[in-house]
């Protein structure tokens, strides 16, 4: 073959991938993904200021989401301790936010979750305490975040109790992206580096929230 073919051929293998890169730059489909699980379901809860939160609030942030409740005395001061250092290590990013769902509502007052953020030196930014109605709150544990049996829905609900120390990863456009023990060191690293991950991914959900234009659309 000639240098003059082989110049051509490579120029042609060059302008493909030129071509190529142009397509799939600015986009997430050259990214290593996590798996999709499910999809958050509509939900609104009310926080440890008493605000009411909904999908809108957090479209466009990562969430990693929590179930406890204030006055455990076993695993959740526990996971707590473990959520603080993640929420310490995304302290500066923008698009981050931890939402921790009381399974407790009837204890678990407003008030009660503000002196427990207090006491734990929450910023309410970027960690909510959300309660609810148990109903709801249960629900959303199962049916949106896939942290407690479904099965575990049969029994009235005045007799069922979630107690679970599973951690859920959610992108910003509100899908379950992974589940971590957030009892365990080698878990909750690969949690970190998911979160990472994740935070890299752009935003495929409505343009503008609130009436806010969002930051980070595809």
């Amino acid at each position: 073959m000639s240098k003059k073919l082989w110049f051509y051929l490579g120029f042609f293998v060059l302008l493909t991938g030129v071509f190529f890169l142009a397509i799939f730059w600015g986009t997430d489909l050259w990214r290593k993904k996590l798996p999709t699980m499910n999809e958050v379901k509509d939900f609104a809860f009310v926080n440890q200021l008493g605000d009411t939160i909904t999908n809108n609030n957090v479209a466009g942030k990562v969430q990693v989401v929590e179930f406890f409740f204030t006055t455990c005395t076993g695993i959740c001061p526990k996971m707590n301790t473990n959520m603080a250092v993640i929420a310490k290590d995304f302290a500066d990013e923008e698009d981050f936010i931890i939402l921790s769902h009381t399974v407790d509502p009837d204890k678990d007052s407003v008030a009660r979750l503000k002196q427990y953020a207090d006491s734990m030196k929450i910023d309410p930014k970027k960690w909510m305490l959300l309660t609810g109605t148990k109903e709801k709150l249960y629900e959303a544990a199962r049916k949106s975040y896939l942290l407690d049996d479904q099965k575990n829905g049969l029994d009235p609900i005045a007799d069922q109790f979630i107690h679970t120390q599973l951690f859920a990863l959610v992108d910003k456009s509100g899908k379950l992206r992974g589940i971590y023990d957030g009892l365990k060191k080698q878990e909750l690293t690969k949690l970190n580096e998911d979160i990472s991950l994740v935070l890299k991914e752009g935003y495929d959900g409505p343009r503008f929230v609130n009436g806010i234009f969002q930051n980070n659309p595809n």
